[in-house]
């Protein structure tokens, strides 16, 4: 049987299709973008832009099983982002057209922004109450800061995650002087013993390290979230579950009104804290800040070693780990903001916007208390 040309024509059409369909979907590799991959040693968090554009314009061979190299699905954390709350639950009406309209509850990236009376207290804890989370929090308790230390203690008793599981890690040069303090049920103080310094400012600067190292030798298969907090502050309001999220900021009560032209940023461009005029979001403070505990591995990680490549130029920055802090939050944004309420300060008058003190610091004689002031 002879066949006429618009046959053969087809035939081999279709061959040719299914040819190509076959070479794409089976062959041993597969042709895509190049991923701009995470590259700490420069100092941000995130890796400088390849020539091309933000992916670059590079082709790369991936093999079937580099394919497959992904964590199972089921195995991804889901403690940030799968929010279930308890069957019938009651509980207020949530608005959208109703509610704080003296502040702003929401960043330009869209993390919320916590303040009073923007969160339900009964519905959080209920729903975190579900995922049996843990809570660390570190203070430091150096030389005569050990004096705040009781204080800092017996508030965070009354209002720092209460009903949850909390471990306190206090880093001290005064292990003796550590006072007892009556810890509920599944709340447990450890006691972490550092040397003396007779510079304040390294003190300071020694935090993202000792922090780093205390996830990486104990918390990481212990705890899910995790906040760094000043031991000269008291609690005097509700901390809880309103504040978990990836990357926890707390806005700086001193500067929350300011233009960013007056925040205290590290201004030398040879500094790795470096933020220049006419950047930067908020100022935050470096007294109070936490999250996920992968990310603020990430963060002290980061700071760290950017505190080790200014101290071999000679720079330290001009305050220590919260000029770092502020450079990292530049770029990597946080996941949700809190209010002054979480870290206010008590010489302050109180602006009406500010309903509820949750966390303050102190009012103190900094010449008294620091080696070197």
């Amino acid at each position: 049987m002879q066949l006429n040309s618009k046959t053969v024509t087809g035939v081999l059409l279709t061959v040719l299709i299914l040819g190509v369909l076959y070479w794409y979907l089976f062959q041993p590799f597969r042709l895509v973008p190049e991923r701009t991959q995470l590259a700490p040693d420069n100092g941000l968090g995130v890796a400088p832009p390849r020539a091309g554009g933000a992916l670059g314009n590079r082709l790369v061979r991936l093999c079937p099983e580099a394919l497959c190299r992904c964590a199972p699905l089921d195995n991804l954390s889901n403690s940030d982002f799968h929010l279930v709350a308890p069957d019938h639950l009651l509980y207020k009406q949530p608005s959208i057209v109703q509610g704080r309209t003296d502040v702003v509850t929401v960043t330009p990236w869209l993390a919320p922004v916590i303040w009073e009376g923007t969160f339900n207290p009964l519905l959080l804890d209920s729903i975190y109450k579900l995922k049996n989370i843990t809570i660390a929090a570190t203070v430091f308790a150096v030389g005569k800061y050990i004096r705040f230390l009781k204080d800092f203690l017996v508030t965070a008793e009354k209002h720092f995650f209460t009903g949850f599981g909390v471990h306190i890690y206090v880093f001290t040069d005064r292990v003796d002087e550590v006072p007892h303090v009556q810890m509920a049920p599944g709340r447990q103080l450890m006691v972490i013993s550092v040397p003396s310094s007779n510079r304040w400012q390294e003190i300071s600067a020694r935090r993202m390290e000792l922090v780093r190292t205390l996830i990486e030798e104990k918390l990481r298969d212990h705890v899910d979230y995790i906040f760094c907090l000043d031991v000269d502050s008291q609690f005097h309001g509700r901390w809880g579950t309103e504040s978990l999220g990836g990357l926890v900021a707390v806005i700086h009560p001193g500067y929350y009104r300011d233009d960013r032209s007056k925040f205290p940023y590290e201004r030398r461009p040879e500094s790795r804290a470096y933020v220049a005029p006419g950047e930067g979001d908020f100022y935050y403070c470096g007294g109070a800040f936490g999250g996920l505990l992968q990310e603020v591995h990430q963060l002290v990680k980061i700071c760290h070693s950017n505190f080790l490549d200014d101290a071999k130029n000679n720079i330290e920055a001009a305050w220590q780990e919260e000029s770092h802090l502020n450079r990292y939050m530049w770029i990597n944004k946080p996941s949700k903001v809190l209010s002054p309420e979480y870290l206010w300060q008590d010489f302050k008058p109180i602006n009406p916007e500010v309903r509820i003190i949750r966390f303050s610091g102190v009012t103190k004689n900094y010449a008294e208390i620091r080696p070197n002031a």
